[in-house]
């Protein structure tokens, strides 16, 4: 019988990558999520009964258990931007990820992958980067062989970085940013998915791997580079780090007082501490030279995503063919 892995969050951005990869490759793929209905777009990605979606509750061990038992190898991509209910950064990334890895260990897995984050600091004032950190401390003192790969901003067809920012510039002719100067060095869903499959297959020797892209750039220049793609001329404008502090004081303050009625998805106050901080790999760590993968840049991605938000969308090119032919 082919091997099983459990990817929790499967049918997340990355999450699915690796399932879809991990179909190709042969093994049987339990999706571990919360709403498994929402999650029956990943069957096709093998034969039929090949990936399944399942329930799995990362706050529940009986659930967690369930969710392994009998697996080869489990595959942890579960994480939140900002808090909401009962989904706390300690609570889903630290809490949850030492749990899915004791768990792991105990019902016999062969092989752990946790998707972490740059920026992982247990000092951090960021609960965020905190949390992560302490995700990453309870999964090697539960499964000291697991691969744990930190990826910086990650970019492909679902992101919620360039998708968003594209979409925003359809509103006006300003594009408010934060952390303007802040860099970043994009890395391909797929590149990620690969990077963790071969940690899943034990290709990759255990530890912690940062995986970026082969440009850095600022948040101004990741911007601009997208308003080139879909076509729009907007006036980039950095918000300072003050007045964003206070915006994000009061959407999360909007939040607590609306009892989750409105979901703060525009600006937290930790978001803003995050910006502030560069989101590169660090000199001298393990990443994608490491394993052998050749990271795909972002110009050979973006236009095949980010084309709906040209003015004309699959048309703008015949558009403007066209009114070069008028001032012939």
């Amino acid at each position: 019988m082919s091997k099983l892995v459990t990817i929790f969050g499967g049918s997340g951005f990355v999450g699915r990558y690796i399932a879809r990869r991990m179909a190709k490759e042969g093994w049987r793929v339990r999706v571990a999520v919360r709403r498994p209905n929402e999650a029956l777009f990943v069957r096709p990605y093998g034969v039929v009964g090949q990936v399944e979606p399942i329930l799995a509750n990362l706050r529940d061990d009986a659930s967690v258990r369930a969710a392994i038992h009998g697996a080869d190898a489990v595959v942890n991509c579960v994480g939140i931007l900002a808090e909401s209910g009962k989904n706390r950064f300690d609570a889903v990334q630290a809490e949850g990820a030492g749990r899915v890895a004791r768990i792991a260990r105990e019902e016999g897995a062969a092989h752990l992958v946790q998707i972490s984050a740059i920026g992982a600091d247990a000092e951090s004032d960021s609960r965020y980067a905190a949390s992560k950190a302490k995700g990453e401390e309870a999964v090697l003192a539960a499964f000291p062989s697991a691969v744990i790969l930190r990826p910086s901003i990650i970019f492909g067809p679902e992101d919620q970085f360039f998708n968003r920012f594209a979409a925003m510039s359809r509103l006006g002719p300003i594009l408010p940013v934060v952390g303007a100067a802040t860099r970043f060095q994009p890395v391909y869903v797929d590149d990620v998915a690969q990077a963790a499959v071969m940690g899943v297959l034990g290709q990759a020797k255990p530890g912690i791997y940062e995986l970026g892209g082969p440009e850095v750039a600022s948040f101004r220049q990741l911007m601009q580079r997208m308003l080139a793609v879909v076509r729009r001329r907007r006036l980039i404008v950095n918000t300072p780090f003050w007045i964003a502090r206070i915006m994000g004081a009061v959407f999360d303050g909007l939040q607590a007082v609306s009892l989750g009625l409105f979901q703060n998805g525009l600006l937290t106050r930790d978001q803003v501490r995050n910006l502030a901080r560069d989101n590169v790999v660090g000199e001298g760590r393990m990443g994608f030279d490491t394993l052998g993968i050749t990271p795909v840049a972002m110009g050979a991605v973006l236009d095949d995503y980010l084309w709906p938000y040209r003015s004309g969308g699959q048309y703008a090119e015949i558009k403007e063919s066209a009114r070069n032919l008028k001032q012939d």
